[in-house]
């Protein structure tokens, strides 16, 4: 799912080099579909399904007669992830898109490869209490939470602290009085990692690495106060451990998002050649620091979301989205993003044990304060 984008098509290398491992069935994209249908035809998809239904008919010509079906809307992309000819769903949807599909896929036993961060952020109690009492097993594609899953592998102590380590994003060389003065186009400019628009954004306002904390949170059943952060330039570290008896482990590799895609596909097999090689001669230097917690609230208010629990962070979530929309197409400034998720976590409805459709209504209130904040 989300199959034009980064962390889809880096998905389908590992399947074009692995093809006695893999065979995709399922291939989807909002509105890429041109993209869509090449990958389609090259991987012999059973079906392909665009998001965005205005696209269906140039999908439909592209793919003309070879043996594809062709759906549209989001309640296939449901339809999809539960179908009975899948065993692994790779969910790399950008945004609160991603939960209904998980949650299809959950109730259809799915093994889940997530990608999509925003399931766990918004509804991590209810997706990870359905996937325990379905046998559901769920495997993070973040590089961060992949490190942590790789250096728990093999233990039987318990766990003091997991530290999730941060680049800083596009701006951490930038000093707090520029900010007011960022462009999108600076905050696109990440210094290790090639992703997508919104989550570039995201982890230059650190939002993601709140995002990720909540995610930690869930997958992991650490406490807030038992997650750290820390600055990490060189993103070599990709996360560490710390056990009872003060050793830490850390997973190191380069930034590359192949190696956890792999580790997500195969576990708990490696595949062979997944990613760039880490050469130490060439990272004589690994430098970590505190987060500036006054150049990044968006980071604090992510902890709070998660000690607050409920529609918080989703809330939190759908006022960063939308924000980060307008920012893209200079319709704010940069830090108008955290000033409408203050607005909207401020005058939201709070429900303390949501439903899914609970879900949905805060996402939609969160969006809609979000455009007010922001005069849209």
């Amino acid at each position: 799912m989300g199959s034009t984008g980064s962390i889809g098509v880096q998905t389908l290398d590992i399947v074009r080099d692995n093809p006695d491992k893999f065979e995709i069935t399922a291939l989807t994209a909002n509105s890429n579909w041109r993209q869509l249908a090449e990958q389609a035809i090259e991987f012999d998809a059973d079906c392909v399904i665009i998001g965005d239904e205005r696209y269906y008919d140039d999908l439909t010509e592209a793919i003309g007669d070879r043996p594809i079906k062709v759906f549209a809307g989001k309640e296939s992309l449901c339809s999809a992830a539960a179908s009975a000819e899948v065993d692994t769903v790779v969910n790399a949807l950008v945004g609160y898109a991603g939960l209904h599909p998980t949650m299809a896929a959950i109730e259809a036993g799915k093994r889940i490869a997530l990608a999509n961060k925003e399931t766990l952020v918004v509804a991590g109690e209810t997706v990870m209490r359905e996937a325990d009492r379905r046998g559901v097993t769920i495997l993070p594609i973040d590089s961060e939470h992949s490190a942590i899953l790789q250096c728990l592998r093999g233990e039987c102590s318990p766990v003091r602290r997991l530290i999730v380590t941060c680049s800083g994003g596009a701006l951490r060389d930038l000093p707090r009085e520029a900010l007011d003065y960022v462009t999108p186009e600076q905050a696109l400019r990440h210094p290790q990692w090639s992703m997508g628009a919104k989550i570039t954004i995201d982890s230059a306002t650190l939002v993601n690495k709140g995002f990720e904390v909540i995610e930690a949170h869930w997958l992991f059943g650490i406490e807030a106060d038992r997650i750290s952060v820390l600055i990490h330039p060189q993103s070599v570290v990709h996360s560490m451990v710390e056990f009872e008896d003060g050793g830490i482990k850390a997973q190191l590799g380069s930034p590359d998002m192949h190696l956890p895609i792999s580790y997500a596909l195969m576990y708990p097999h490696r595949a062979p050649h997944a990613a760039e090689r880490l050469s130490f001669a060439d990272n004589p230097t690994l430098t970590f620091a505190e987060v500036d917690r006054e150049k990044y609230p968006a980071l604090d208010i992510a902890y709070d979301c998660l000690r607050r629990g409920g529609t918080a962070a989703c809330t939190m979530n759908g006022a960063n989205e939308e924000a980060v929309a307008a920012f893209l197409t200079h319709r704010c400034r940069y830090h108008d993003i955290v000033g409408a998720i203050r607005y909207a976590l401020a005058n939201a409805a709070f429900i303390d044990k949501p439903s899914l459709a609970d879900y949905d209504a805060a996402n939609d209130e969160a969006r809609a304060l979000a455009r007010r904040y922001l005069k849209l």
